[in-house]
C-alpha cells in the first residue's frame, strides 16, 4: 500500500516536471483514500512557499475542514525540506514516506543543507540579517491570547 501511494507520488513529481514544475510531488492520504496531491508549484504560483508538501497540506486541510491531519499520512517523492518538515509538524501528519533523500535532490541541484545549518546558529550570525528589537508591546498579542475564553488552540 505505502509503495502504490509512493509510486504515485513520484508519478505526480514526473508529470510536473513535464508541464514546466519543479521534480517534486506529494500525496496525504487518509483511511487508505487520497485526499489531496500536488506537485511543486514554486514557478507557476510565483510562491517560494508552494513546495509539493506545503501546497498539498493546504489542500487537504481545505478538503477536510480542519487544520490538523493527524489521522492522514504523507507520501512525497522526495524527503522534505525544513520549510516543509515544519510544515508537516505544524499539520501534525501521523507519518511521512518519501523516495529521493535531501543528498538526492542536492545531487540534483536542490541543496537545502544551507537551511539546516542556518537554523543551528544564533539569529543574530545568520546569513540573511535577524536582528530583535525590543518593543513595550511586544507581548500583547500573547497576553490577549493568553485571556480569550473562546480561542481554538493549535
Amino acid at each position: 500500500m505505502h509503495r502504490g501511494f509512493l509510486n504515485r507520488a513520484i508519478e505526480l513529481a514526473c508529470a510536473n516536471v513535464e508541464t514546466g514544475g519543479g521534480p517534486f510531488g506529494a500525496i496525504i492520504v487518509k483511511d487508505g483514500e487520497i485526499v489531496a496531491s500536488s506537485g511543486n508549484r514554486v514557478t507557476s504560483d510565483l510562491d517560494p512557499t508552494a513546495h509539493a508538501e506545503v501546497a498539498a497540506i493546504r489542500l487537504a486541510c481545505r478538503k477536510l475542514g480542519d487544520f490538523q491531519l493527524s489521522d492522514c499520512t504523507l507520501y512525497s517523492s522526495c524527503e522534505p525540506c525544513p520549510m516543509c518538515l515544519g510544515a508537516i509538524y505544524w499539520a501534525r501528519l501521523q507519518a511521512v514516506y518519501y523516495a529521493c533523500n535531501r543528498f538526492d535532490a542536492a545531487d540534483a541541484g536542490f541543496d537545502d543543507s544551507f537551511i539546516y545549518t542556518e537554523i543551528d546558529k544564533p539569529a543574530e550570525q545568520r546569513r540573511i540579517a535577524m536582528r530583535h528589537l525590543a518593543m513595550d508591546t511586544a507581548n500583547r498579542p500573547f497576553e490577549l491570547w493568553q485571556t480569550k475564553a473562546d480561542k481554538i488552540r493549535y
